[in-house]
């Protein structure tokens, strides 16, 4: 078997020696992939593409790895069939990898194991426990001992090898962590327990030791779960570049070149829809570009001649020519990337609580059970006595309340929050975001709707929404998507057209009944100077005059709410935007927020969050589109609505679905109380230590017993915690 690269990033499988059809591996990243349903669907969507032999998708990864024939098939084929079904893909580069496997889902099979067997330990020992004496009795007490060590020794080796694993790590570097008197005290009472069982005494205490496992492995699961992320975000993006351009040759012919060898001063060719490979200058008289990647504006933007251009915009219009600034590695598309990579390790070095308070912990527990036992054996006790209280002290000492303390609280804090549409994605972002002070808003997808509207359309005659839509049929742009959603709001046909021609960065005209239709801007609808009242759009139906099509983004419903709750909350709110001065402005004074800043790049964006935490203030950063994506990792916390760009979901540490802002208002004060109860369990951790502590150094508190309190201990932090899923987050009018 032999695998070559093709042009265009697939990887192709030749069968040496036999005439089977040429294969390729094609992998695309799909975007709002979230559920079994729509795995089914994206990979029956291939499947009825002919020439594919199998399509298998990474869910967690939302990947989709297609092998195919090359004779029949192309990437442009795979992205059209899922385009058909509702799935927006690209084409991945070859050279990205997949991501880790989630290391939560093999805690998860131990937590299994671990609770199937204390459940069938904890049966044996009722039975034990309920037995009425006699020489029978006592054969029948064996025996159920004996079957539970079967059951319990397998599953304390197998559940508690990640506990085995860091205690043995720390040990050998030197430190102690938590999971070393963990690991020490279920070692013991496992030992003990096997001891005297082939000794046939009544203390055996295997429910012990994988009871306080099972709840160990439980707290471990619950912060893995929400802590260990399938897939980088700078990677993704990374792999959502281009594969390959067109390049013009000095002799002017046209080849495909791979975009990692692409040289600055190279000419290359764009068409129509193509992704722009490299930073550049246009070399075109004009062209119309999605630009988003930059500015993060909804709205096309106008390029002429000399103009630069950069990596990962849309051509909009074309063919046209560009001449390459700068190499693929130093284009803008890998600029963010490398901000989103140096934000997320800076977000790495943040240490939790309980992780500081186990640098005291560790040492108290393992001294605690050192005194006791030596304590007992000066007494007199003997070696049994000494240990039973030794081990007891470390079992009732185990820090499985404190290592609860704050998973228990994500996990009802993540339920609220999922029942208002938010989805928590960060493991310590309750703790981040209960220390902001200060949040940052993005305008366009964000405080605004991010879909351009007709305002004022009831001016509007049927007849003339008919055949501006008629116009608006012929092209992607913002403006004249909103023109057709409002004939289709109306219930109006759009006035069919056959020659609809478009200019870029002008508008769109047609001839209808000898009379020349126009939708565009006020000079390409050819408005008076006294006429021109600054609108975006106008229409023009031959001769008569020209007719204004306010077109705005509107604020999301309740946007004036949630910002005068902010700061009746005490946070200071500012407006980022890549947007123009005026849009940004006239959005700020319609929200009542009094700091704001326009044409913001994605560095100045950072360069703002990073001033602001110079000064001592915890930034929020809200945002949503692929522009954001570095600020949001740059911010102490990052919230995203569900309608962002991939990439700034995954830099978020939540997202929030809807039309309404009230989910930031909800992710921060829930976030505070989550806190609260936080705080609050590591008290009823160090209260319940500070009572049962000295009961089991006095030997008043057997292995069994300590191992019961330390479970009555963590269901205490867990009703605690219950108490955030009953909290309101109402937003004032």
């Amino acid at each position: 078997m032999a695998h070559t690269l093709t042009a265009d990033g697939q990887i192709a499988v030749a069968t040496l020696g036999h005439s089977k059809p040429h294969l390729v591996t094609t992998t695309l990243a799909v975007e709002a992939m979230h559920c079994g349903h729509c795995l089914r669907t994206v990979e029956t969507a291939l499947a009825e593409v002919p020439g594919v032999q199998s399509a298998r998708v990474n869910l967690s990864a939302r990947r989709v790895a297609i092998l195919a024939e090359t004779a029949t098939t192309s990437p442009e084929t795979f992205v059209a069939a899922l385009a058909s079904r509702g799935f927006k893909a690209s084409i991945l580069a070859p050279q990205v990898q997949a991501p880790a496997a989630d290391r939560g889902a093999d805690l998860l099979r131990r937590l299994g194991v671990a609770g199937f067997a204390a459940a069938n330990i904890m049966l044996l020992s009722v039975s034990v426990w309920s037995g009425h004496g006699g020489d029978m009795a006592a054969s029948q007490q064996s025996a159920f001992h004996w079957l539970s060590a079967l059951i319990a020794l397998p599953a304390v080796a197998y559940a508690g090898k990640p506990f085995f694993a860091s205690a043995r790590q720390a040990l050998s570097a030197g430190r102690l962590n938590m999971d070393v008197p963990i690991s020490l005290g279920v070692t013991l009472a496992t030992a003990m327990s096997l001891f005297q069982t082939f000794r046939e005494s009544e203390q055996v205490y295997f429910d012990a030791a994988v009871t306080l496992l099972f709840f160990l492995l439980l707290g471990r699961v619950l912060d893995q779960n929400v802590r260990v992320r399938a897939a980088s975000a700078a990677e993704n993006l990374l792999g959502r570049r281009t594969v390959t351009a067109t390049r013009i040759s000095s002799d002017g012919s046209r080849g495909a070149i791979a975009i990692m060898d692409i040289t600055p001063g190279m000419k290359l060719q764009i068409a129509a829809g193509e992704q722009i490979p490299v930073d550049g200058l246009l070399l075109a008289a004009s062209a119309s570009l999605d630009d988003s990647i930059v500015t993060g504006e909804s709205a096309p933007r106008f390029a002429v001649a000399g103009d630069a251009v950069h990596a990962g915009a849309i051509a909009l219009s074309g063919p046209f020519s560009i001449e390459a600034a700068a190499a693929a590695d130093d284009s803008l598309i890998s600029q963010i990337a490398r901000l989103m990579q140096t934000a997320e390790q800076a977000r790495g070095r943040y240490v939790r609580l309980a992780d500081r308070a186990a640098q005291i912990y560790a040492p108290a527990v393992h001294i605690l059970g050192a005194l006791t036992f030596l304590g007992w054996m000066i007494a007199g006790a003997g070696w049994e006595a000494a240990l039973t209280a030794a081990i007891a002290v470390l079992i009732i000492t185990c820090p499985c309340a404190l290592a609860l303390a704050v998973p228990v609280v994500q996990v009802v804090a993540t339920s609220r929050l999922f029942r208002d549409g938010i989805v928590l994605k960060a493991a310590d972002a309750l703790e981040r975001l209960a220390e902001v002070d200060t949040v940052v808003l993005d305008k366009t997808g964000t405080l605004t709707r991010g879909r351009p509207e007709l305002s004022a359309a009831a001016e509007l005659s049927d007849a003339i929404v008919s055949r501006a839509a008629g116009l608006a049929l012929g092209s992607r742009h913002p403006y004249a998507l909103a023109v057709v959603r409002e004939a289709e709001r109306r219930r109006i046909e759009p006035l069919p057209l056959a020659d609809v021609r478009e200019s870029a960065g002008a508008g769109l005209e047609a001839t209808h009944d000898g009379r020349t239709l126009r939708l565009g801007s006020s000079t390409f609808c050819r408005v008076q100077r006294e006429q021109d009242a600054g609108a975006s759009l106008w229409f023009a139906d031959g001769d008569t005059a020209p007719v204004v099509l306010h077109v705005s983004d509107v604020l999301r419903s309740d946007a004036v709410a949630t910002v005068a709750t902010l700061a009746r909350d005490g946070y200071a709110v500012e407006l980022l935007s890549g947007d123009a001065g005026p849009s940004v402005e006239s959005t700020a004074e319609a929200a009542g927020i009094l700091r704001w800043s326009a044409q913001q790049r994605p560095e100045q964006k950072i360069e703002r969050i990073h001033a602001l935490a110079g000064a001592g203030h915890r930034v929020l950063m809200v945002g949503d589109g692929l522009n954001d994506a570095p600020a949001l990792a740059a911010g102490h916390a990052a919230v995203s609505p569900s309608s962002a760009a991939d990439i700034s979901q995954m830099a978020a540490d939540a997202v929030f679905q809807g039309e309404r802002l009230k989910p930031v208002i909800t992710c921060l004060r829930v976030a505070k109380a989550a806190q609260r109860r936080a705080l609050e369990n590591f008290a009823i951790a160090i209260g319940y230590n500070a009572l049962f502590v000295p009961l089991a150094m006095a030997g008043r508190v057997t292995p069994l017993i300590a191992a019961i309190a330390m479970s009555v201990s963590s269901i205490a932090v867990t009703l605690n915690a219950l108490r955030l899923a009953r909290m309101t987050t109402d937003v004032a009018p």
